[in-house]
């Protein structure tokens, strides 16, 4: 074979292979029951929770002006996240193999808050600084960013609330998440804690859509509690929210 026909064969090869790289995984999310992206949705959101809550417990050290490294490196987190998780869900966090959905997945979302810890670590170390700004929410926003990145357009996440709850309006929820949000999770029959499904649009494209509902729990209430109108220590407005209130929820999204 001639230099230049071998040249443009392996060219040839390579995009092909370079194309497949890309194709299968979404051939393989494609090809996924309904029952197996819920597994799959269920697991990410977790994992997501179960990692804001460690960020949650640690506010008050994360705080502290007299201590330097706080020892929450992206390795500790997921360490606490683990625990957070067992202690939920009653097992104990397994990957699944990375070559699986599934495990793409897990390990985007884990990546995710690894990345994010480890870029904030100037600032929680921080000595002689007090309030940082590092909160669960923004912690959130952040990890919910970096995990849409790291899975390039297969899934997508977010953590968003009602309307009237919602501060910073890239969390506002979308069409489908403030219908759910209003006519069911705010429904007096509606069983707390229980996922919504569906296979809707999202951003414009076909999608398996899960939403878990989140209730304000007692470190939630002091910034988002009473009185209505007060100023938190973020210098915002607090919500009156109350005690078990549904305050948010957890939205992601699968394209088919």
């Amino acid at each position: 074979m001639a230099k230049k026909a071998l040249i443009k064969h392996f060219s040839t090869v390579s995009s092909i292979v370079l194309l497949l790289s890309f194709v299968l995984p979404g051939i393989a999310f494609a090809a996924l029951s309904d029952d197996d992206k819920k597994g799959i949705g269920l697991e990410v959101t977790k994992i997501y929770r179960a990692a804001r809550g460690v960020i949650a417990k640690n506010q008050k050290l994360i705080n502290d002006a007299s201590k330097g490294d706080k020892g929450l490196s992206g390795d500790a987190v997921i360490t606490g996240a683990k625990a957070n998780y067992k202690k939920a869900s009653g097992t104990d966090l397994v990957l699944a193999d990375a070559s699986t959905p599934k495990g793409q997945m897990q390990t985007a979302m884990i990546n995710a808050v690894k990345q994010v810890m480890n870029q904030a670590q100037g600032l929680i170390n921080e000595k002689g600084k007090g309030f940082k700004g590092f909160l669960p929410a923004i912690f959130a926003k952040q990890v919910a960013d970096q995990f849409n990145k790291l899975t390039s357009g297969k899934a997508y996440i977010k953590l968003t609330a009602p309307k009237s709850y919602v501060r910073n309006r890239a969390n506002r929820p979308d069409k489908w998440e403030h219908e759910v949000i209003e006519k069911q999770f705010k429904s007096s029959g509606y069983p707390k804690d229980k996922v919504h499904t569906a296979n809707a649009k999202h951003k414009g494209k076909d999608a398996f859509r899960l939403i878990l509902p989140e209730y304000y729990k007692k470190a939630c209430l002091n910034c988002h509690g009473e009185p209505k109108g007060s100023k938190d220590i973020t210098g915002g407005k607090k919500e009156g929210g109350k005690l078990g209130e549904l305050g948010g929820a957890i939205s992601f999204a699968l394209y088919n």
